[in-house]
Parts: structure tokens; sequence; C-alpha cells
């Protein structure tokens, strides 16, 4: 069996770090905002190219603490990718504004800058975009839209670390939202987040915000929340960070097997030399998605889909998307299956589900 995952096996080449790492955190006595969190947040900072990273609970806190810092008026409108993972529209929504959708770039599954401004009026007051994938979008286009209606950025890295776009890495364009789940890139093990800034005040700000809205002790300057990274998971995150460029490169050699073996069949990711892919998801699209993934799973493949449903037809988002089509959203989440790519896999395990992708 050739799993879409193993996460003990991706994780095993670290364990020693990790296990000397762990006791050290065990033993200091000190489990919450200590020396850990600040040495990663530093770190991570400096391998973006930020100015500041503020750790948080989750990428999801990370996208809803971006939009407090703006601190946009109450009717406030954000445009979100439709095609997204619904973190990125329940951010908007628990952050009290409402989401609204912009139809993908079929050829690279991001926020198409062409529908951008066909859906811009007085409300919209941001962008929060989505580097799904791994690929990072057309951010030359989009900054310049931004900056012709007076438009905040955030940008939704949660699948994007070390991505980058004509040299520029994700996280840098905008404040940017980073998850660090276990299969990410960079995954802890468990839940974090992060938050890049360029700003000192946008990062005084989020560190208050993810400790109850405090700077000081038992003084509360904001109306925050509780979403702090915790020193255990920072200290995985340092160990696992120097690896990054090496699981980075792993991924993108297995994703060029599959550029250079993969029947023409499928529809494969767009390779653009401005756009230096990380590759977090491998996908493809077919009519008979469903079933190729049997065909996988009967041949002991895994695969998995991102994501079967589109947002406007989940259950709970009717209310804000009722009677709404996107019919791009709509094919895209019909026809696309993610193919093992993990830096747990071997090149001769992709070489193997080649041959059986190949053989449907």
């Amino acid at each position: 069996m050739i799993p879409y995952e193993d996460l003990g096996k991706l994780n095993q080449p670290f364990f020693k770090e990790f296990e000397k790492d762990f006791q050290d955190s065990l033993q200091s006595g000190w489990y919450i905002l200590g020396n850990k969190v600040k040495r990663f947040e530093r770190a991570f900072a400096d391998y973006c190219g930020a100015n500041y990273c503020v750790g948080l609970a989750s990428g999801l806190d990370a996208l809803v603490l971006a939009l407090k810092v703006l601190q946009l008026p109450k009717d406030a409108e954000v445009l979100v990718a439709s095609n997204t993972y619904i973190a990125t529209i329940l951010a908007v929504i628990n952050a009290g504004f409402k989401p609204v959708l912009v139809e993908p770039d079929i050829s690279t599954y991001n926020i198409d800058p062409e529908k951008i401004e066909e859906r811009i009026n007085s409300r919209t007051k941001a962008i929060m975009l989505t580097h799904l994938y791994g690929k990072v979008c057309q951010m030359d286009k989009i900054e310049a839209i931004c900056k012709k209606y007076q438009l905040h950025l955030i940008e939704d890295c949660a699948q994007a670390h070390g991505a980058k776009f004509k040299g520029k890495q994700a996280g840098t364009f905008g404040l940017g939202a980073f998850s660090f789940y276990p299969t990410k890139n960079l995954g802890a093990l468990g839940d974090g987040g992060a938050l890049t800034v360029s700003l000192e005040s946008d990062a005084k700000l989020v560190k208050s915000l993810r400790n109850y809205g405090s700077a000081q002790k038992y003084h509360n300057e904001y109306i925050g929340f509780n979403s702090r990274l915790d020193e255990i998971q920072a200290g995985f995150l340092s160990v696992k960070l120097k690896y990054l460029d090496q699981i980075t490169e792993h991924k993108r050699g297995l994703a060029q097997l599959y550029h250079k073996h993969l029947k023409r069949d499928y529809i494969q990711p767009r390779v653009n030399p401005d756009e230096y892919d990380v590759y977090h998801i491998f996908n493809v699209r077919h009519p008979k998605r469903d079933e190729l993934k049997k065909y996988l799973l009967d041949h002991g493949i895994g695969a998995e889909i991102h994501y079967p449903i589109p947002p406007h037809q989940q259950k709970a988002y009717q209310v804000f998307f009722k009677e709404e089509s996107y019919p791009i959203s709509e094919e895209i989440h019909q026809t696309t299956l993610s193919l093992p790519i993990s830096f747990a896999h071997s090149f001769n395990d992709i070489e193997k589900v080649i041959e059986v992708v190949n053989q449907f």
C-alpha cells in the first residue's frame, strides 16, 4: 500500500531532535509564550523575508486576526476565491464581515485577477487570497488592483510555505497567514499557525490580540482571543524549519516525475517560470475522478479530494451564497484529485503511482 500520507514516516527523520527538544521544554517548566516561540517567530520571519512573525494557535486564527488588525468598517466586504478551503471564508464570517466570492483561473486554481474588479463595490475593503496547493497567485496583477481601489491584502499561505512569485515569497505581499497543521510542508505535531507582518505596530497588536487582548498581564487593551502557539510546537517547528528547503525540493522532484510521465489524459498543475511551486498538493483533474480514486485504492494507492464540495454549496453557508452559481469552481471540485506527494514518499513510490494512474 502507498498511502496518500504517512505522518509517522514523514516525521521519523526528526524524531531524535524532537525528543531532545521536548525534554528541554518539559524540564524548563515554561510551556506558553516563552523563548522557543520567540526563536521560532524570528527564524520563520527571516525564512519568509518578513519583518515580523507572530505565532498563533492555528491558521484559521491567523486569518481572523489579520482581519482584526485591519480594523475594517462593520459593513465591509472581503473578496475570496470561490474554490478555496472553507477556513478562508469562515475567517471572514467569524471576523464579522461579508465574504464575496470570485471565480478562480481554471489553469492555476487561484483567484482570477481578471474577475476581481467586477466584484468590487464601495463596501469592498480587502482581498483575502489563497495560494492554493502551494502555488502563489498572480501577485503583480493583484497588487495593481489593490493599489487602484485602495484595498487591503491578506494572503492565506496555509499551503504555500516557501512558495514564490517572481522571487518574492508568499506571506510578504500583504499580511501572511500560515497554518502548521501536521500535513503541511512545514507541519507541527498538532495545531499551530502564524501571521507575518511588515509593521512593528501590527505585530504588537497581534501579540496582544492572541493573548486576551493584553500586552501587560491583567491589563486588557483590546477584546482579544486565546490563540497562542505553545512552546512545544514552536520547538518542533524550529527543528523542521531547518529542513524545509530539503522537504520542498524532495516534493518538487516528485512533482517533476508526475509532470514528465503522466499521460496527457490528466490535466496537471500549470508550470510557469515566474512561479516557484512547493507542491503541498499535486492535483490532477479528470472527468471520471471518482472512478479513478476507487481504481487507485483497489490497486493499493491512496488519493484525496481537495475539495469535494465547493464553499457556496456547503449547508452551513447557504445563507451567505443562496442561489449563487460558480461554474468554474464547481468544475474544479467535481474533477480534482490529489495524488501522493509527501516527504515520506520515495521516487520509486511515485513511479509506481504513475504506472497505475496511466493504466486507468
